[in-house]
Order: C-alpha cells, then structure tokens, then sequence
C-alpha cells in the first residue's frame, strides 16, 4: 500500500519536473534571435524594373549591395548573374583593399575608389596593378524568377562559389 508521504513525494517530483521542464523551454526562447535579426537575414530585390547601366544600391546586413543591369555592350563575365536575356552585376559595394564604398562611373563601365585609386571592372574584378587584392565579393544569393533574394545561397550562387568566383 503507498502511504501518503509516498503520494506526497510523487506530487513533489511532479510538480520539479514541470518546473524544470518551463525553465528549459524558457532559456531555449531567449537564446533563439529576435523575429526582426531572422528577417534582417533576407533581401528580395525586385530586378525588372532596373535600368541599363544605372547602379542600384542596396542595404543587406548593413552592408551597401551594388546591382547593376549590365549595358549589353559590355563583356560577358562567369560573375553576372543571368536572367533571361539580362546580365546584372550583384557585389557587396565595400571595396576589398581598405572597405571604402566605389563610385560607379557609367560612361567608363567602372568603380572608382576616390580613397586609394583602386578601380573594378563592370563585373567587379579588380583591375591590374592597382591597390585591391581582389574583386568585389558576391554575397549568397538565390533567383526567384525576376527577383533576386540575398542571404540565401541558390544553385547559381553555389556554382559560382565551386568555381572559385566569389569567398
């Protein structure tokens, strides 16, 4: 027969193992990100309304993004970023010699940094001789027909990484 302090012992035990139980589902909550870090994480942007060689700056994670809807007489590179007829460059706008912010210049089809003279093709690669080490880095991108979401890597993007085209 269980005797009352038995029946006591298992209500006790009962009533900790709740307790526990809230407490873990507590911390796990709190050490999860804030609703708004997850959606900083991603940014769609929309690509049929940019216009030939006119640069489009973008925020993602706080850093400047350059798109730019290439003009159709500049060349053809492995780092544009194909949709339908259109090629666009898409790079993380902070030059990778000191972090300085290129200026787009059209009518030369090239990024000037006003800080050191480095300069950048229209697809980003640092040209020769000049103090940037290397090209203008891509950031994880994913194409969803006409839009272009960041943050997210997409087959396009992987197969850029596996060719060695972007960090």
């Amino acid at each position: 027969m269980s005797s009352r302090r038995d029946f006591m012992g298992m209500a006790l035990g009962g009533f900790t193992a709740l307790g526990g139980i809230g407490a873990l589902y507590a911390m796990k909550r709190s050490w999860d990100p804030l609703p708004s870090v997850k959606a900083a994480g991603f940014t769609t942007i929309d690509l049929s309304t940019a216009e030939e060689n006119i640069l489009s700056v973008e925020k993602w994670r706080g850093k400047p993004i350059f798109v730019l809807k290439k003009p159709k007489d500049a060349p053809a590179n492995d780092r544009d970023v194909v949709i339908g007829a259109d090629r666009f460059h898409v790079s993380i706008g902070l030059c990778t010699h000191l972090g300085c912010i290129p200026a787009y210049f059209g009518d030369e089809k090239k990024f000037k940094c006003a800080c050191h003279g480095g300069e950048f093709d229209v697809s980003g690669i640092n040209l020769p001789n000049l103090p940037p080490p290397s090209p203008l880095e891509i950031p994880p991108f994913k194409i969803d027909g006409t839009k272009l979401v960041l943050g997210e890597a997409g087959a396009e993007y992987k197969k850029m990484l596996n060719a060695g085209l972007t960090v």
